[in-house]
Protein backbone atom coordinates (compact mmCIF):
# COMPACT_ATOMS: atom_id res chain seq x y z
CA UNK A 1 0.00 0.00 0.00
CA UNK A 2 1.43 3.56 -0.64
CA UNK A 3 2.19 5.64 1.88
CA UNK A 4 2.16 3.16 4.58
CA UNK A 5 4.41 3.70 7.33
CA UNK A 6 8.24 1.33 6.68
CA UNK A 7 9.87 -0.43 9.81
CA UNK A 8 13.40 -1.46 10.09
CA UNK A 9 13.77 -5.46 11.87
CA UNK A 10 14.68 -4.29 14.94
CA UNK A 11 12.08 -1.88 15.74
CA UNK A 12 10.01 -5.36 14.00
CA UNK A 13 12.09 -7.07 16.87
CA UNK A 14 11.48 -4.37 19.43
CA UNK A 15 8.07 -4.30 19.00
CA UNK A 16 7.48 -8.45 18.77
CA UNK A 17 9.04 -8.63 22.29
CA UNK A 18 6.92 -5.65 24.09
CA UNK A 19 3.94 -7.25 22.67
CA UNK A 20 5.14 -11.31 23.59
CA UNK A 21 5.60 -9.42 27.48
CA UNK A 22 9.42 -9.16 27.38
CA UNK A 23 9.92 -5.76 28.38
CA UNK A 24 7.96 -5.28 31.76
CA UNK A 25 8.71 -5.33 34.71
CA UNK A 26 9.25 -8.64 36.95
CA UNK A 27 7.27 -8.78 40.40
CA UNK A 28 9.72 -7.35 42.94
CA UNK A 29 8.42 -10.69 45.10
CA UNK A 30 7.04 -13.56 44.52
CA UNK A 31 5.15 -14.30 41.56
CA UNK A 32 1.29 -14.23 42.40
CA UNK A 33 -1.32 -15.19 40.01
CA UNK A 34 -2.65 -11.64 39.13
CA UNK A 35 0.83 -11.44 37.19
CA UNK A 36 0.11 -14.98 35.65
CA UNK A 37 -3.44 -13.86 34.18
CA UNK A 38 -2.21 -10.69 33.39
CA UNK A 39 0.28 -12.10 31.17
CA UNK A 40 -2.33 -14.20 29.77
CA UNK A 41 -4.22 -11.60 28.81
CA UNK A 42 -1.30 -10.24 26.99
CA UNK A 43 -0.12 -13.65 24.72
CA UNK A 44 -3.72 -15.17 24.82
CA UNK A 45 -2.57 -18.90 25.54
CA UNK A 46 0.02 -20.93 26.45
CA UNK A 47 0.66 -24.16 24.53
CA UNK A 48 0.20 -27.74 26.16
CA UNK A 49 3.32 -30.41 25.77
CA UNK A 50 3.52 -33.34 27.78
CA UNK A 51 7.26 -33.75 27.39
CA UNK A 52 8.88 -33.35 30.21
CA UNK A 53 12.51 -33.36 29.45
CA UNK A 54 13.45 -29.89 31.14
CA UNK A 55 10.02 -28.75 32.11
CA UNK A 56 6.37 -28.92 29.96
CA UNK A 57 6.31 -26.31 27.51
CA UNK A 58 2.83 -24.71 29.55
CA UNK A 59 4.77 -23.59 32.37
CA UNK A 60 7.99 -21.87 30.43
CA UNK A 61 6.72 -18.66 29.08
CA UNK A 62 6.14 -17.33 32.84
CA UNK A 63 9.05 -17.97 33.57
CA UNK A 64 10.83 -17.13 30.96
CA UNK A 65 8.63 -13.44 31.15
CA UNK A 66 8.54 -13.20 35.17
CA UNK A 67 10.86 -15.34 36.42
CA UNK A 68 11.17 -18.13 39.19
CA UNK A 69 7.27 -18.85 40.22
CA UNK A 70 5.49 -21.84 41.95
CA UNK A 71 4.04 -23.75 39.08
CA UNK A 72 1.24 -24.68 41.52
CA UNK A 73 -0.14 -21.45 40.82
CA UNK A 74 -0.56 -22.16 37.30
CA UNK A 75 -2.21 -25.53 38.00
CA UNK A 76 -4.52 -24.44 40.55
CA UNK A 77 -5.64 -21.81 37.54
CA UNK A 78 -6.98 -24.34 35.65
CA UNK A 79 -8.37 -26.87 38.09
CA UNK A 80 -9.84 -24.77 41.09
CA UNK A 81 -12.38 -21.98 41.55
CA UNK A 82 -12.50 -19.60 40.79
CA UNK A 83 -10.89 -20.95 37.76
CA UNK A 84 -9.51 -19.02 35.17
CA UNK A 85 -7.88 -20.95 32.23
CA UNK A 86 -9.41 -23.93 30.36
CA UNK A 87 -7.74 -26.30 28.00
CA UNK A 88 -9.06 -26.49 23.96
CA UNK A 89 -7.09 -26.63 20.79
CA UNK A 90 -6.45 -23.28 19.99
CA UNK A 91 -2.37 -22.92 18.30
CA UNK A 92 -2.37 -26.36 19.56
CA UNK A 93 -3.34 -27.88 23.04
CA UNK A 94 -3.46 -24.57 24.74
CA UNK A 95 -4.26 -22.67 28.11
CA UNK A 96 -6.42 -20.10 27.80
CA UNK A 97 -8.13 -17.82 29.54
CA UNK A 98 -12.06 -18.72 30.28
CA UNK A 99 -13.09 -15.26 28.37
CA UNK A 100 -11.95 -17.12 25.21
CA UNK A 101 -14.55 -19.95 25.38
CA UNK A 102 -17.29 -18.36 23.70
CA UNK A 103 -15.08 -17.43 20.72
CA UNK A 104 -14.00 -20.98 20.11
CA UNK A 105 -17.56 -22.60 20.05
CA UNK A 106 -17.76 -22.17 16.12
CA UNK A 107 -14.48 -24.78 16.05
CA UNK A 108 -16.42 -26.85 18.54
CA UNK A 109 -19.63 -26.83 16.14
CA UNK A 110 -17.44 -27.36 13.43
CA UNK A 111 -16.07 -30.69 14.78
CA UNK A 112 -19.76 -32.02 15.78
CA UNK A 113 -19.74 -31.88 12.11
CA UNK A 114 -16.69 -33.74 10.93
CA UNK A 115 -15.34 -30.49 10.20
CA UNK A 116 -11.64 -28.97 10.96
CA UNK A 117 -10.13 -32.37 12.66
CA UNK A 118 -8.71 -35.12 12.27
CA UNK A 119 -9.97 -37.14 9.33
CA UNK A 120 -9.81 -40.83 11.39
CA UNK A 121 -11.74 -38.81 14.23
CA UNK A 122 -13.96 -37.42 11.84
CA UNK A 123 -14.46 -40.84 10.56
CA UNK A 124 -14.77 -42.34 14.28
CA UNK A 125 -17.67 -39.69 14.90
CA UNK A 126 -19.78 -40.45 11.92
CA UNK A 127 -19.66 -44.16 12.37
CA UNK A 128 -19.37 -45.13 16.39
CA UNK A 129 -22.11 -42.17 17.29
CA UNK A 130 -23.35 -45.04 19.99
CA UNK A 131 -19.91 -45.44 21.49
CA UNK A 132 -19.67 -41.28 22.00
CA UNK A 133 -23.34 -41.70 23.30
CA UNK A 134 -22.37 -43.88 26.04
CA UNK A 135 -19.07 -42.56 26.93
CA UNK A 136 -20.65 -39.36 27.37
CA UNK A 137 -23.41 -40.92 29.70
CA UNK A 138 -20.87 -42.27 31.27
CA UNK A 139 -19.14 -38.84 32.25
CA UNK A 140 -22.46 -37.36 33.11
CA UNK A 141 -23.42 -39.99 35.60
CA UNK A 142 -19.30 -40.17 36.93
CA UNK A 143 -17.22 -37.46 35.80
CA UNK A 144 -14.79 -36.33 36.16
CA UNK A 145 -13.40 -39.11 34.75
CA UNK A 146 -9.99 -40.57 33.16
CA UNK A 147 -10.23 -42.81 29.65
CA UNK A 148 -8.87 -45.07 31.61
CA UNK A 149 -11.79 -45.05 34.27
CA UNK A 150 -13.71 -46.11 31.42
CA UNK A 151 -14.64 -49.84 30.27
CA UNK A 152 -12.83 -50.58 27.79
CA UNK A 153 -9.96 -48.71 27.40
CA UNK A 154 -6.04 -50.13 27.40
CA UNK A 155 -4.27 -46.93 28.01
CA UNK A 156 -2.00 -46.78 24.96
CA UNK A 157 -1.24 -43.41 23.40
CA UNK A 158 -1.01 -44.42 19.81
CA UNK A 159 -3.99 -43.53 17.60
CA UNK A 160 -4.17 -46.89 16.02
CA UNK A 161 -4.04 -48.52 19.81
CA UNK A 162 -6.47 -46.03 21.44
CA UNK A 163 -9.51 -47.57 22.74
CA UNK A 164 -13.03 -46.50 21.53
CA UNK A 165 -13.75 -44.94 24.91
CA UNK A 166 -10.71 -42.71 24.45
CA UNK A 167 -11.28 -41.66 20.82
CA UNK A 168 -15.23 -40.73 21.95
CA UNK A 169 -13.40 -38.91 24.42
CA UNK A 170 -11.56 -36.76 22.27
CA UNK A 171 -14.26 -36.46 19.89
CA UNK A 172 -16.25 -35.24 22.79
CA UNK A 173 -13.23 -32.42 23.67
CA UNK A 174 -13.39 -31.38 20.08
CA UNK A 175 -16.88 -30.90 20.21
CA UNK A 176 -16.93 -29.08 23.41
CA UNK A 177 -19.53 -31.47 24.64
CA UNK A 178 -16.36 -32.21 27.35
CA UNK A 179 -13.99 -30.40 28.86
CA UNK A 180 -10.83 -31.25 31.00
CA UNK A 181 -11.67 -31.02 34.79
CA UNK A 182 -7.87 -31.56 35.97
CA UNK A 183 -5.27 -32.89 34.90
CA UNK A 184 -3.52 -36.61 37.10
CA UNK A 185 0.31 -37.48 38.15
CA UNK A 186 1.16 -38.87 35.14
CA UNK A 187 -0.34 -35.59 33.03
CA UNK A 188 -3.63 -37.64 31.94
CA UNK A 189 -6.61 -35.77 31.41
CA UNK A 190 -9.78 -36.17 33.68
CA UNK A 191 -12.54 -35.52 31.52
CA UNK A 192 -15.87 -33.61 32.80
CA UNK A 193 -18.99 -31.43 31.20
CA UNK A 194 -18.17 -27.99 30.38
CA UNK A 195 -21.02 -26.70 32.91
CA UNK A 196 -19.71 -28.59 35.84
CA UNK A 197 -15.85 -27.12 34.99
CA UNK A 198 -16.37 -23.33 33.67
CA UNK A 199 -18.06 -20.95 35.12
CA UNK A 200 -21.07 -20.03 35.20
CA UNK A 201 -21.01 -16.64 34.23
CA UNK A 202 -18.94 -17.77 30.90
CA UNK A 203 -21.22 -21.12 29.87
CA UNK A 204 -23.80 -18.22 30.03
CA UNK A 205 -22.13 -15.62 27.41
CA UNK A 206 -24.32 -16.02 24.16
CA UNK A 207 -22.55 -17.94 21.38
CA UNK A 208 -21.75 -15.32 19.09
CA UNK A 209 -21.35 -15.74 15.61
CA UNK A 210 -18.52 -17.89 13.62
CA UNK A 211 -17.03 -14.05 12.03
CA UNK A 212 -17.34 -11.90 14.97
CA UNK A 213 -15.51 -14.79 17.58
CA UNK A 214 -12.57 -15.30 14.79
CA UNK A 215 -12.51 -11.33 14.14
CA UNK A 216 -11.79 -10.90 18.08
CA UNK A 217 -9.44 -14.03 17.88
CA UNK A 218 -7.24 -12.39 15.19
CA UNK A 219 -6.92 -9.25 17.47
CA UNK A 220 -5.83 -11.34 20.13
CA UNK A 221 -3.61 -12.51 17.86
CA UNK A 222 -2.62 -9.07 16.91
CA UNK A 223 -2.00 -8.02 20.20
CA UNK A 224 0.23 -10.55 20.94
CA UNK A 225 2.65 -10.29 17.80
CA UNK A 226 2.85 -6.33 17.95
CA UNK A 227 3.49 -6.67 14.18
CA UNK A 228 3.06 -9.32 11.92
CA UNK A 229 2.14 -10.87 8.73
CA UNK A 230 -1.35 -12.32 7.77
CA UNK A 231 -0.20 -15.98 7.85
CA UNK A 232 1.64 -15.49 11.24
CA UNK A 233 -1.70 -13.66 12.76
CA UNK A 234 -4.10 -16.33 11.34
CA UNK A 235 -1.77 -19.32 12.66
CA UNK A 236 -1.83 -18.19 16.59
CA UNK A 237 -5.35 -19.72 16.92
CA UNK A 238 -4.55 -21.70 13.56
CA UNK A 239 -7.79 -20.31 11.31
CA UNK A 240 -8.17 -21.01 7.76
CA UNK A 241 -7.05 -18.37 5.50
CA UNK A 242 -10.92 -18.22 4.23
CA UNK A 243 -11.67 -17.29 8.11
CA UNK A 244 -9.07 -15.09 8.36
CA UNK A 245 -8.45 -13.04 5.18
CA UNK A 246 -12.06 -11.19 5.71
CA UNK A 247 -11.08 -10.81 9.60
CA UNK A 248 -7.97 -8.83 8.70
CA UNK A 249 -9.71 -6.88 6.29
CA UNK A 250 -12.52 -5.82 8.95
CA UNK A 251 -9.98 -5.01 11.28
CA UNK A 252 -7.72 -2.93 8.94
CA UNK A 253 -11.13 -0.49 8.18
CA UNK A 254 -12.27 -0.57 11.92
CA UNK A 255 -8.37 0.62 12.66
CA UNK A 256 -7.43 -2.41 14.78
CA UNK A 257 -4.75 -2.86 12.32
CA UNK A 258 -2.52 -0.35 10.38
CA UNK A 259 -0.77 -1.89 7.16
CA UNK A 260 3.40 -1.39 7.43
CA UNK A 261 6.19 -2.57 5.39
CA UNK A 262 8.76 -4.49 7.78
CA UNK A 263 12.66 -3.85 5.67
CA UNK A 264 13.22 -7.33 4.74
CA UNK A 265 9.85 -9.08 4.46
CA UNK A 266 7.99 -9.77 1.21
CA UNK A 267 4.78 -9.86 2.99
CA UNK A 268 2.31 -7.28 3.41
CA UNK A 269 2.65 -6.61 7.49
CA UNK A 270 0.32 -5.19 10.28
CA UNK A 271 1.15 -2.81 13.33
CA UNK A 272 -1.95 -3.45 15.82
CA UNK A 273 -2.92 0.55 16.87
CA UNK A 274 -1.90 -0.17 20.64
CA UNK A 275 1.61 -1.77 19.99
CA UNK A 276 4.94 -0.47 22.06
CA UNK A 277 7.31 1.11 20.33
CA UNK A 278 10.39 0.30 22.71
CA UNK A 279 13.92 2.28 21.76
CA UNK A 280 15.77 -0.67 23.34
CA UNK A 281 14.84 -4.34 25.16
CA UNK A 282 16.99 -5.58 27.85
CA UNK A 283 15.75 -9.45 28.08
CA UNK A 284 17.47 -12.34 29.41
CA UNK A 285 15.07 -15.26 28.64
CA UNK A 286 15.79 -19.07 27.76
CA UNK A 287 12.75 -19.79 25.62
CA UNK A 288 10.91 -23.48 25.25
CA UNK A 289 10.49 -24.58 21.90
CA UNK A 290 6.52 -23.99 22.19
CA UNK A 291 6.87 -20.34 23.50
CA UNK A 292 4.76 -18.32 21.21
CA UNK A 293 7.61 -15.40 20.70
CA UNK A 294 9.20 -18.78 18.87
CA UNK A 295 6.66 -21.51 17.73
CA UNK A 296 5.89 -19.64 13.74
CA UNK A 297 9.56 -20.37 12.68
CA UNK A 298 9.04 -19.05 9.44
CA UNK A 299 8.28 -15.33 11.53
CA UNK A 300 11.18 -16.43 13.94
CA UNK A 301 13.25 -15.97 11.02
CA UNK A 302 12.39 -13.14 9.61
CA UNK A 303 12.69 -11.58 13.29
CA UNK A 304 15.45 -12.77 15.00
CA UNK A 305 17.61 -14.25 11.58
CA UNK A 306 17.48 -17.54 14.08
CA UNK A 307 16.68 -20.76 12.10
CA UNK A 308 15.20 -22.94 14.65
CA UNK A 309 13.42 -26.54 14.15
CA UNK A 310 12.54 -28.86 16.85
CA UNK A 311 14.69 -31.83 16.40
CA UNK A 312 12.55 -34.51 18.76
CA UNK A 313 11.71 -36.40 15.93
CA UNK A 314 14.67 -36.68 14.24
CA UNK A 315 17.21 -39.26 14.41
CA UNK A 316 19.82 -39.29 17.55
CA UNK A 317 22.44 -39.39 14.74
CA UNK A 318 20.81 -36.46 12.17
CA UNK A 319 20.23 -34.25 15.01
CA UNK A 320 22.03 -30.61 14.65
CA UNK A 321 21.89 -28.98 18.20
CA UNK A 322 19.94 -32.00 20.36
CA UNK A 323 16.65 -33.35 21.34
CA UNK A 324 14.68 -30.52 23.42
CA UNK A 325 16.73 -27.07 22.19
CA UNK A 326 16.04 -24.10 23.74
CA UNK A 327 17.18 -20.36 22.33
CA UNK A 328 18.55 -17.78 24.32
CA UNK A 329 17.08 -14.43 24.19
CA UNK A 330 19.80 -11.91 25.38
CA UNK A 331 18.54 -7.82 25.01
CA UNK A 332 17.05 -8.01 21.47
CA UNK A 333 18.19 -10.80 19.68
CA UNK A 334 18.42 -14.71 19.58
CA UNK A 335 22.77 -15.30 20.63
CA UNK A 336 22.62 -19.23 21.50
CA UNK A 337 20.53 -22.56 21.99
CA UNK A 338 20.78 -25.07 24.65
CA UNK A 339 19.57 -28.95 24.55
CA UNK A 340 18.63 -29.10 28.13
CA UNK A 341 17.65 -31.98 30.70
CA UNK A 342 16.44 -32.05 33.72
CA UNK A 343 18.27 -35.00 35.38
CA UNK A 344 16.11 -35.10 38.74
CA UNK A 345 17.75 -38.21 40.36
CA UNK A 346 20.71 -35.98 40.19
CA UNK A 347 19.31 -32.86 40.61
CA UNK A 348 21.11 -31.42 38.21
CA UNK A 349 20.24 -29.38 35.01
CA UNK A 350 22.49 -30.85 32.37
CA UNK A 351 23.29 -28.52 29.40
CA UNK A 352 23.83 -31.41 26.65
CA UNK A 353 25.20 -29.16 23.87
CA UNK A 354 25.50 -25.15 23.49
CA UNK A 355 25.67 -23.47 19.99
CA UNK A 356 26.44 -19.44 19.79
CA UNK A 357 24.89 -17.71 16.85
CA UNK A 358 26.83 -15.71 14.96
CA UNK A 359 27.93 -11.96 15.34
CA UNK A 360 26.68 -13.84 19.40
CA UNK A 361 28.55 -10.97 22.17
CA UNK A 362 31.45 -11.67 23.97
CA UNK A 363 29.10 -11.79 27.35
CA UNK A 364 27.01 -14.29 26.19
CA UNK A 365 28.41 -17.19 27.84
CA UNK A 366 28.38 -15.49 31.14
CA UNK A 367 24.78 -14.31 30.46
CA UNK A 368 23.80 -17.42 29.84
CA UNK A 369 24.99 -19.49 32.35
CA UNK A 370 23.01 -16.81 35.00
CA UNK A 371 19.72 -17.85 33.38
CA UNK A 372 20.71 -21.54 33.51
CA UNK A 373 21.44 -21.32 37.19
CA UNK A 374 18.31 -19.71 37.38
CA UNK A 375 16.25 -22.22 36.06
CA UNK A 376 18.34 -25.13 37.75
CA UNK A 377 16.85 -23.20 41.22
CA UNK A 378 13.52 -23.31 39.87
CA UNK A 379 13.25 -26.85 38.79
CA UNK A 380 14.43 -27.16 42.16
CA UNK A 381 17.81 -28.50 40.99
CA UNK A 382 21.06 -28.21 42.82
CA UNK A 383 23.57 -27.74 40.10
CA UNK A 384 23.98 -26.92 36.38
CA UNK A 385 26.10 -29.67 34.60
CA UNK A 386 27.65 -28.63 31.14
CA UNK A 387 29.21 -31.19 28.59
CA UNK A 388 31.58 -30.52 25.99
CA UNK A 389 29.18 -30.36 23.08
CA UNK A 390 29.00 -27.11 20.48
CA UNK A 391 31.34 -23.98 19.63
CA UNK A 392 29.72 -22.72 23.17
CA UNK A 393 30.21 -25.33 25.34
CA UNK A 394 34.03 -24.76 26.70
CA UNK A 395 33.19 -21.12 27.32
CA UNK A 396 30.05 -22.02 29.10
CA UNK A 397 32.09 -24.62 30.99
CA UNK A 398 34.98 -22.59 31.74
CA UNK A 399 32.66 -19.70 33.03
CA UNK A 400 30.94 -22.04 35.34
CA UNK A 401 33.90 -23.35 36.76
CA UNK A 402 35.61 -19.71 37.88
Amino acid sequence: MAGQERLTRLQAQRIALAAQGFTGRKPASRVERRHLLRLLDRIGLFQIDSVNVAQRAQYMPAFSRLGAYDTSILDRAQARRPRALFEYWAHEASLLPVEIEPLLRWRMERARQGRGIYSGLATFGRERRTVIDHVLREVERNGPLTAADIDGHRGASGWWEWSEPKRALEWLFWAGLVTTHSRGPNFERLYDLPERVLPPQITARPTPSPADAQRSLMEIAAKAHGVATASDLRDYFRLAPEDARPRIEELVEDGVLVPVAVKGWTKQAYLHRAAQRPRKVEARALLAPFDPLIWERSRTERLFDFHYRIEIYTPAEKRVYGYYVFPFLLGERIVARVDLKADRRASALQVQSAFAERKAPPETAAELFKALTSMAAWLGLERVDIRHQGDLAPQLKATAES
